[in-house]
């Protein structure tokens, strides 16, 4: 496999030469001068949240500039296509585009007809469908979630599903927005695999990811993308931040602050969890590990009380309340991310300065954006500032660390480790195990609707 970067070079699938992009309300281009050739192979596009790398992916299918608008200089194709003169509706037969929030990606109610929605669109016969969504679901990793209903799956079975409604149209171009994100080690050693041979069959793969070293070890080339610029680097010369997260503590665990008893729950009838005894305590982090689909989020969301029992007895400490859902999208409705924040305080009747929490999440810069607008690790972090604003006395996040870089996952911990010590409980829900390391007094595994305790508490 190789990956080429020279705008000049005849065997590139894609080509950027001298691209400028301005988001409509950008005073400042998103991509400045970007000349980038990629052909057959595995391309690693790392780089800071908000840095430009989401805007160069959807260069590539044309969202940009079609769907988000904007000023666009210089020139894109893809296999031979101008992609600034071409609708996306065209290019979706060429580019196969796998999102970073696959809940907001999914038409149909059922994983199959979900596969089959891109087949059905481009013309592919009837007849031949049912083989292409079986190989599609095989080679994602995703064949044991046939038959089953989107609304059931958790977030990293999505992206599974995503990926294989991608691979069923056979495209030359595979684009993956951080497909690990929310998986598993199990699922995300899949996902490689599945992009791997992707790439062996002569195809283009793009990756843009924060979860790095395994994608190093596959990947032809490395594209850093940092204020909108460009760089390329072999896999072996580009090194990554891995200095160790770690984080001090200054308080040790009080009361029980939440409990379930024997608890079973799910949905319409069908438990996720069965006969859970579980308990945390104020003053301590709990991190619920555990595969996909193994009832982590069903846990969270019983805990929060916004998934009642269908047996057991749950209970809560009075106290405010902060939930960070798989998708933070779903949190932000506002018209900036500093209104978010706001709506948090004065709800909760707490006299704090917006400043507090928007500069611990570095969030100053982007503060009267449109949540909505940002990049994923930047919307992230203002769903996390809007939840966490204050002093809340329980704190549920789901994956909070997904489409973080390093810095941002440094000032997560740092935040989750000033609330514990001011006497919150906490309780992640995460596949991030240099979170886990940094922060978890104790590591619970969820799997097929059971807990177990894996690591006992911090004394």
């Amino acid at each position: 496999m190789s990956a080429a970067f020279h705008a000049g070079d005849d065997l590139a699938t894609a080509r950027l030469s001298h691209l400028t992009y301005w988001y409509p309300a950008g005073p400042e281009p998103a991509l400045k001068d970007v000349n980038l050739a990629i052909g057959d192979g595995i391309t690693l596009v790392a780089g800071p949240s908000g840095g430009g790398k989401s805007t160069l992916l959807r260069v590539m299918n044309g969202l940009v500039p079609h769907f988000h608008g904007g000023r666009i200089a210089g020139s894109a194709d893809v296999d031979g296509v101008n992609i600034i003169d071409t609708p996306t509706r065209h290019l979706a037969r060429t580019v196969g585009f796998v999102f970073q929030d696959p809940e907001l990606q999914a038409v149909y109610d059922t994983v199959e007809r979900e596969v089959a929605f891109g087949l059905e669109n481009t013309g592919v016969a009837t007849a031949e469908m049912p083989a292409r969504v079986d190989d599609a679901l095989c080679e994602a990793g995703a064949q044991h979630l046939a038959g089953r209903r989107m609304r059931t799956l958790s977030g990293g079975e999505r992206q599974r599903v995503a990926l294989a409604s991608v691979l069923a149209m056979k495209p030359g171009l595979v684009v993956l927005d951080e497909p690990t994100s929310q998986l598993d080690p199990d699922g995300a050693s899949l996902l490689l695999s599945a992009a791997t041979r992707v790439a062996e069959s002569g195809r283009a793969v793009v990756i843009s990811e924060h979860r790095l070293e395994a994608l190093k070890q596959v990947a032809d080339r490395v594209v850093l993308v940092e204020g909108g610029t460009t760089r390329s680097f072999a896999p072996g010369v580009w090194r990554p931040s891995s200095d160790p997260l770690t984080v001090g503590r200054s308080s040790t665990a009080g009361a029980v602050a939440w409990s379930l008893t024997n608890v079973t729950a799910g949905f319409a009838g069908r438990g996720i969890l069965n006969a859970v005894d579980l308990a945390g305590r104020s003053g301590e982090v709990v991190a619920l590990s555990g595969p996909n689909g193994g009832g982590k989020t069903t846990l969270l969301r019983t805990i929060a009380g916004s998934l009642a029992p269908l047996a057991g007895k749950v209970e809560r400490r009075p106290g405010r309340i902060a939930y960070l859902p798989q998708n933070p999208s779903a949190l932000l409705h506002r018209p900036t991310v500093r209104s978010e924040v706001e709506l948090t305080l004065d709800r909760a009747g707490e006299a704090e300065s917006p400043q507090v929490i928007l500069g611990s999440l570095g969030l100053i810069a982007v503060a009267e954006r449109y949540p909505r607008d940002l990049a994923s690790g930047e919307r992230q972090r203002a769903a996390l500032a809007a939840v966490l604003a204050g002093r809340p006395d329980l704190v549920l996040l789901d994956e909070p660390t997904r489409g973080m870089d390093f810095a941002a996952r440094a000032a997560l911990i740092k935040l989750v480790a000033g609330l514990r010590d001011a006497g919150s409980a906490v309780v992640l829900a995460t596949h991030d195990v240099a979170l886990q390391e940094a922060l978890a007094d104790r590591v619970v595994q969820v799997c097929e609707g059971r807990v177990s305790e894996l690591v006992a508490a911090r004394t």
